[in-house]
């Protein structure tokens, strides 16, 4: 490899290292932001180094550049309407920086299947030490009570919820969530048992793993996830469901607890989400159009608290991400959201549809799960507030597209 990149070009250079400043971007953005931030800017400055010096315009037409495009401009004229426009735009042009920049890096530079098999297995590596990571604040032990995640008078045995490298369990949830979802796929398309066995044992580790955040959003998804695989893919899947009577019996009274209140919701954080809720139906109604502003609900929220009604208090987000979006980015810019996942969703039920490659079927439908993940936890969360799981849902929508244009599955 040393002597192929002396031998190289100087695009052929620039295109190697943008190429492991991807795999790098991948395995770091679980675990560190800054550093797979850093790495992304290194990768866009490469990039305009290969379009300088190959003095051609870089431009390519993809499926959803239109789309993009569009939701990316929505977005902007929707900082328009926020109560301070400094604050959202210095928002804006940061995190949809790296969403668009990540995306169209992967599109432009990752081709072909080993390529692509490069990129799940950093990210793979990387979900383990999360894993891992979390194991170890689980042994080490860490008051849940003093972030105000849990109902102490609710769910008085919960004294633990891991977060690993993230901020808060919810968002290492959706995370978990998103890679379980992928490795199903993965795993039922290996031809030996041994892959098959790696494959059972991941998912065993990052799902005692997502039991340990004690997320109901997060157990409801992987549920949904599953029951879809068992009944779209394969029904041997079905067989893991058996995992979750098992594990109730073998928990101890707060997993319990946890998975009776998903049942029979009485405790404040299930009263405050539906409080959200209704406050984020108001910002909606008030502001149909361009919405209350990009990033702008924490500064919005006290106009419309109808429950907490303590100006001191902080909402960021109102815990489902349907209504979320549409209040900063308005209605349309909703919709075209939406049209972007779906759109990416159809291009990889595609794929599965014309490949006759096991692997990149059993990935596709993982990503294809991931997004149902997603859709699910939504409902009840808005995982993709936070920075790391945005740019993991667009790098999912480019492997998609890279896997539509090794396919040729849309016009060059």
């Amino acid at each position: 490899m040393l002597i192929q990149f002396e031998q190289a070009t100087v695009p052929q250079r620039l295109h190697f290292l943008i190429e492991y400043c991807i795999y790098a971007v991948v395995f770091f953005l679980p675990l560190s932001l800054f550093v797979s931030t850093f790495l992304l800017a290194a990768a866009s400055f490469l990039w305009l180094a290969k379009i300088i010096v190959e003095k051609r315009p870089f431009f390519r037409p993809f499926p959803f550049d239109t789309t993009v495009f569009l939701y990316v401009v929505l977005a902007a004229v929707s900082v328009l309407s926020s109560p301070d426009r400094s604050f959202s735009y210095y928002n804006y042009y940061h995190l949809m920086g790296r969403y668009i920049a990540l995306y169209y890096l992967v599109i432009y530079h990752i081709n072909g299947i080993d390529q692509l098999k490069k990129i799940v297995w950093s990210l793979l590596g990387s979900a383990c030490i999360v894993a891992l990571y979390g194991f170890y604040q689980y042994t080490y032990g860490m008051d849940v009570f003093a972030f105000e995640w849990v109902d102490g008078e609710q769910f008085p045995e919960l004294k633990m919820r891991v977060f690993s490298t993230f901020q808060n369990p919810n968002i290492l949830a959706g995370f978990l969530v998103i890679i379980l979802a992928i490795l199903p796929g993965l795993g039922l398309c290996q031809q030996d048992k041994g892959s098959q066995f790696l494959f059972l044992v991941l998912i065993g580790m990052l799902g005692s793993c997502l039991i340990l955040t004690y997320s109901r959003g997060a157990w409801i998804s992987i549920l949904a996830v599953f029951v879809a695989y068992g009944i779209f893919y394969n029904r041997k899947v079905l067989w893991l469901l058996l995992a979750i009577p098992i594990l109730a019996l073998f928990s101890y009274e707060g997993v319990i607890e946890r998975l009776i209140s998903i049942i029979n919701p009485t405790d404040t954080s299930s009263a405050l989400r539906w409080a959200l809720w209704e406050s984020t139906i108001a910002m909606i109604v008030n502001n149909p159009f361009t919405g209350i502003g990009w990033g702008a609900y924490w500064m919005v929220y006290h106009e419309y608290d109808f429950f907490i009604q303590n100006p001191a208090t902080t909402i960021f987000h109102a815990h489902n991400m349907y209504l979320h979006i549409a209040a900063e980015i308005g209605i349309p810019g909703f919709i075209v959201f939406l049209g972007i996942l779906y759109g990416h969703i159809r291009l990889a039920f595609a794929i599965i549809a014309s490949t006759k490659d096991i692997w990149m079927k059993g990935l596709m439908f993982g990503i294809i799960s991931a997004f149902l993940g997603v859709a699910v936890n939504g409902l009840t969360d808005h995982t993709l507030y936070n920075t790391q799981l945005s740019m993991v849902f667009w790098l999912l929508n480019a492997i998609i597209v890279v896997a539509g244009k090794e396919l040729n599955s849309f016009k060059k």
